[in-house]
């Protein structure tokens, strides 16, 4: 039985531009690993990071920047990640909004990563 999620790969543009970003809008760690792979990690997971044409081995069958649509939770109230989304520039596509999470009710909000990735940050009530 599977019990949670542990990492998933997102396929960028640049990986630095990407390490970049989520450092500074949603507070993950970019950490290397490995042969100097580079992940985004927060709480108990992390997101790989492959860059287009450089994939590694074994890799999704059409790996593509911009094709990724995920959610992210937060404990930080909704108020304040939309301030701190305003105060870094980011353009909060819709939200908030009420949605239905992995276990209930959840209000969230949309913002768009550099490679234009859909992010939903959301908190349970």
């Amino acid at each position: 039985m599977i019990v949670r999620l542990d990492h998933f790969v997102l396929t960028v543009a640049s990986i630095e531009r990407t390490c970049a970003f989520y450092e500074r809008v949603l507070g993950m760690a970019c950490v290397t690993f490995g042969n100097g792979r580079k992940a985004l990690a927060f709480g108990q997971q992390k997101i790989n990071l492959h860059e287009v044409g450089k994939e590694f081995e074994p890799k999704a069958h059409r790996p593509t920047a911009g094709s990724a649509d995920f959610c992210l939770i937060t404990e930080t109230p909704l108020a304040e990640v939309i301030a701190h989304l305003q105060r870094q520039q980011v353009v909060i596509e819709e939200g908030p909004v009420a949605r239905t999470g992995a276990i209930g009710p959840i209000q969230s909000v949309y913002i768009r990563d550099p490679d234009d990735n859909l992010v939903e940050i959301a908190n349970y009530p």
